[in-house]
């Protein structure tokens, strides 16, 4: 299977860009991450996790031999395991850097990890991945925030309702485990990582349409209508097409 991707990410009308991204066609990774914590605690919490994990996946993929710091689940695949590991310890050397004026910081992550036909899907917070199918768009994240367990509560908040942005899990906190899942790519699939800067004003049907060129044009157009929509985050990007 051949993977044509491409990444983006721009600061949009903030100042600075706490988000990060990664695109590693060879080693089948691909990693949208957030940085929180204001400022340089959110830049250097998103790069730091986009660095342990990417580093994590290119030291399994170049030895055979390496030493994961954490058991594994026997009831996962190794894959689901090496995601499981490396966004454990993206955690904890987050979680380690807490301190001073650093003691904030956190990120959101959102990862796709291809190997053996299968697709490796990975979150912690309210970062997405999609997939566009047959045209058809499918959502296949669940948000860790506030908002999402108020709906799944049976609760309906409103537009105006102050707490839409908070998250009930970060890498940064204690044991913050991520939700992985897998399921076996088709030819002609397209995956999509994306900060919420992306997603919040756009419509699913949108982004759908957007996604349908590309990996280059989408991020960018995708990137652009969020931007024209009045996004006011980071806005962020990774689309990966199966070919």
């Amino acid at each position: 299977m051949q993977l044509d991707a491409f990444a983006l990410t721009i600061a949009g009308r903030r100042s600075n860009n706490e988000d990060a991204v990664c695109a590693r066609p060879e080693l089948g990774l691909f990693v949208v991450c957030d940085g929180l914590g204001g400022y340089e605690g959110g830049e250097i919490a998103s790069a730091l996790a986009i660095d342990t994990i990417q580093d994590l996946v290119r030291r399994t993929a170049g030895d055979a031999d390496v030493t994961w710091p954490y058991r594994i689940d026997p009831q996962r695949s190794i894959t689901e395991n090496e995601v499981v590991v490396a966004t454990r310890l993206a955690n904890d050397r987050i979680h380690a850097g807490r301190r001073g004026g650093f003691e904030q910081m956190g990120s959101t992550v959102a990862l796709l990890r291809f190997a053996h036909g299968q697709v490796v899907i990975g979150h912690v917070g309210d970062s997405r991945a999609y997939r566009l199918r047959d045209g058809a768009l499918e959502q296949l994240t669940i948000d860790h925030s506030l908002v999402s367990q108020m709906i799944a509560a049976g609760m309906q908040p409103d537009a105006a309702f102050p707490w839409r942005h908070v998250i009930t899990r970060a890498l940064g906190m204690p044991e913050a485990m991520p939700d992985v899942h897998s399921e076996p790519v088709r030819t002609g699939d397209v995956y999509l990582l994306c900060s919420d800067g992306l997603y919040e004003p756009l419509e699913p049907e949108e982004i759908a349409a957007l996604l349908d060129v590309g990996p280059e044009a989408s991020c960018r157009r995708l990137i652009d209508a969020a931007y024209a929509a009045g996004s006011r985050d980071n806005i962020s990007a990774v689309v990966v097409r199966a070919c």
